[in-house]
C-alpha cells in the first residue's frame, strides 16, 4: 500500500538510527479493496507520522515548474493517440509549455488502466486509453512540458451507477440531468477518499499538479435538494443550512484533498466558475470563490467569453472577448486581494467557436480572439492561462509570448 510505502521508508530509517521498533501495522504488505477512508493512521506510532513528515514521494521523473503556465488541455484519447504528438510539436514550437490531461474525465472514466495491486483496481472503471502513461510523462520531461493531471470528481456517472448509495437518488435510480449524466455525493467521505487516490496514483505517475474540476454539486441542485435521495454524512449534525453544509463540504474536499497531496510534492489548483468571483457564493453548486482559492495552490476561473450571458454590460460577451476577460480580470483580482495568500491566477480561455449560440451571438474564433483574451489578462497582470479545446485542437500562428 502506498501510504505505507512512505511511513516504511520513515520507519527504516528511525530503525537505523536505533530510536524505535518497528509498528505492527508494517507486517501485512497486501492491498485490501478499497472502501473509502483508506488513509487512516490510527494504528501506527505518532512519532513514525511525525518522522514520515519529513520525507517526500518521488516518482523518478523531474519537471521545473515554468516561468508562467501557458497550457493546452489534452482528453486521454488525444494523450494515447497520434495526436500526442502533434500537440508535443505544438508546444516544441511555440511559447505554450503546459499540458493538463485527463486522468479521470467527465464521465467518470480512468484513461489508464489501474495495476492488479491499486485500490481503484476493483472498480473496474479503467480504460486503456492512454496505455503507457508513464511513456507520455517521459516525453514531457524530455520536452520539459509540465504536465498536469485533470481529476473530474464529483460528475462521475460511472462511480454513481456503481455505487448508488454514494450518489443522489430519484425513487430508486440514479438522478441524472438532461445530458444524461450522474453526480456523486460531495457530502461523503468516501467519494473524497476516492477522488484523492485517483489524485495520488497521479502523482506518483509523475504528474506535479493536481488539477480538480468539477468541485460542485450539480448545477441547479437549489431547486431539487429536496426531492432526491441522498445522505448528508456527518454535515447533517453540522447545523449549518442546506445552503452553507454545501459550501462547506466542497470546501473542506479542497482542503482535505490538498493535505493527503503535500507528501507528493504536487502543485494543487480547481477549476470554478467564472461567475462564482463575481458573487458572495454560488450556493445551488457550493461554490465560494474566496474559500475554495484558500485552499488551492492554483484558481483556474473558466472564463470563455461564449460561457457569460449579458454581464459587465456586454451584451454579447462572445462577440467581445477582449473586453469580457478584461472585465473579469478587475473583479478577479480585487477578490483575491483579500485573500492572506492568494493563490496563482490561471483562468481558462477560449479556442473553439461557439456556433451554438445562434446567427448574431457568436463569432469564429481564430488568432486573433485568443490573442486578445491572453492581451486582456496579460494587462491585467495575469501571466498564466490554458486553453480550452474539447477537440483538442488549436489555433495555428497564435503568439503566446507573455
Amino acid at each position: 500500500m502506498r501510504s505505507y510505502r512512505m511511513i516504511a521508508l520513515a520507519t527504516s530509517v528511525l530503525l537505523t538510527t536505533s530510536l524505535l521498533a518497528p509498528s505492527s501495522a508494517f507486517a501485512e504488505d497486501e492491498r485490501e479493496p478499497f472502501t473509502g477512508k483508506q488513509f487512516t493512521y490510527s494504528t501506527i506510532d505518532e512519532e513514525v507520522l511525525e518522522a514520515s513528515a519529513l520525507f517526500r514521494f518521488s516518482s523518478g521523473l523531474t519537471f521545473d515548474y515554468p516561468d508562467a503556465v501557458r497550457g493546452i488541455y489534452v482528453t486521454g484519447h488525444s494523450a494515447g493517440g497520434d495526436r500526442f504528438s502533434r500537440l508535443v510539436d505544438l508546444l516544441d514550437s511555440t511559447d505554450l509549455n503546459a499540458m493538463v490531461i485527463d486522468v479521470k474525465d467527465d464521465f467518470g472514466n480512468l484513461t489508464y488502466i489501474p495495476e492488479e495491486d491499486s485500490p481503484l483496481a476493483a472498480y473496474d472503471i479503467g480504460k486503456p486509453f492512454v496505455k503507457d502513461m508513464r511513456g507520455v510523462l517521459e516525453i514531457m520531461e524530455e520536452k520539459q512540458i509540465y504536465p498536469i493531471a485533470r481529476v473530474v470528481v464529483f460528475k462521475d456517472t460511472e462511480l454513481a451507477e456503481r455505487k448508488p448509495e454514494w450518489s443522489f437518488q430519484e425513487g430508486s435510480s440514479v438522478w441524472k440531468n438532461r445530458r444524461g449524466e450522474a453526480f456523486v455525493n460531495p457530502f461523503l467521505q468516501e467519494v473524497w477518499d476516492y477522488n484523492v487516490e485517483i489524485a495520488i496514483e497521479a502523482a506518483e505517475m509523475g504528474y506535479k499538479e493536481i488539477q480538480f474540476d468539477y468541485v460542485r454539486f450539480p448545477e441547479g441542485f437549489e431547486n431539487r435538494w429536496e426531492s432526491l435521495n441522498y445522505s448528508q454524512g456527518d454535515y447533517a449534525t453540522s447545523g449549518l443550512d442546506d445552503v452553507q453544509s454545501r459550501v462547506q463540504a466542497v470546501t473542506d474536499f479542497v482542503a482535505y484533498a490538498r493535505e493527503k497531496l503535500k507528501p507528493y510534492d504536487v502543485e494543487v489548483s480547481v477549476d470554478i466558475f467564472g461567475y462564482s468571483a463575481t458573487l458572495p457564493e454560488a450556493p445551488g453548486i457550493g461554490q465560494n470563490f474566496s474559500k475554495i482559492s484558500d485552499n488551492v495552490d492554483v484558481i483556474s476561473s473558466m472564463i470563455y467569453p461564449s460561457h457569460w450571458t449579458s454581464y459587465f454590460g456586454i451584451a454579447k460577451p462572445d462577440l467581445e472577448p477582449y473586453r469580457l476577460v478584461q472585465e473579469y480580470a478587475k473583479v478577479e483580482n480585487a477578490k483575491l486581494a483579500e485573500l492572506e495568500n492568494p493563490p496563482t491566477s490561471r483562468p481558462w480561455i477560449q479556442d473553439f467557436t461557439a456556433s451554438y449560440l445562434g446567427a448574431g451571438n457568436y463569432k469564429v474564433y481564430g488568432k486573433q480572439e485568443v490573442e486578445d483574451q491572453i492581451r486582456a489578462l496579460n494587462e491585467a497582470g495575469i501571466d498564466e492561462f490554458l486553453l480550452w479545446n474539447a477537440g483538442n485542437s488549436y489555433t495555428p500562428n497564435v503568439d503566446y509570448t507573455p
